[in-house]
């Protein structure tokens, strides 16, 4: 019975780690190309979407500043599975504060795009219980005596 279920989690181990590399992959870059064009540049192009809303100016230059810094680290950790349950549960809590903000501007084709965002990491943190190949997994079972996986 075990080694039935450890072929199951085997078998789900590979496309989990595809899904988990993909998103991460696509947060840190979102990230880092954003940090790399400078954080000044970023965070005032947030501002003239921000008017209209009751949100303090210096409240989105501020997130502005932050957000591609958080996207970076986060997203490299997502990306590699290191820390991987916190950093998926950062992204979820940052997908959280980006639909708030999407809301509140009532871009609505944004907020459908955060939503799947919202499913993707949700599942993500749904399967870390297969999340063989990463960082975290071979930190910790590299030198285990059982190397099944």
């Amino acid at each position: 019975m075990t080694e039935e279920r450890d072929l199951r989690l085997r078998g789900v181990a590979l496309p989990y780690a595809l899904l988990r590399i993909a998103l991460g992959l696509n947060i840190c870059l979102h990230g880092v190309v954003r940090w790399t064009l400078g954080l000044r540049n970023f965070a005032e192009s947030l501002l003239p979407m921000f008017q209209k809303t009751l949100l303090p100016v210096w409240s989105v230059y501020s997130f502005g500043c932050v957000l591609p810094i958080v996207e970076a680290l986060v997203g490299f950790c997502v990306l590699f599975g290191f820390q991987t349950k916190r950093a998926l549960i950062s992204g979820s809590v940052l997908m959280l504060v980006l639909t708030f903000g999407s809301t509140l501007r009532q871009d609505w084709p944004t907020v459908g795009i955060q939503l799947m965002y919202s499913l993707v990491y949700s599942l993500s943190l749904a399967g870390t219980p297969v999340n063989y190949y990463s960082v975290n997994y071979y930190s910790v079972n590299c030198y285990s005596v059982d190397s099944r996986f």
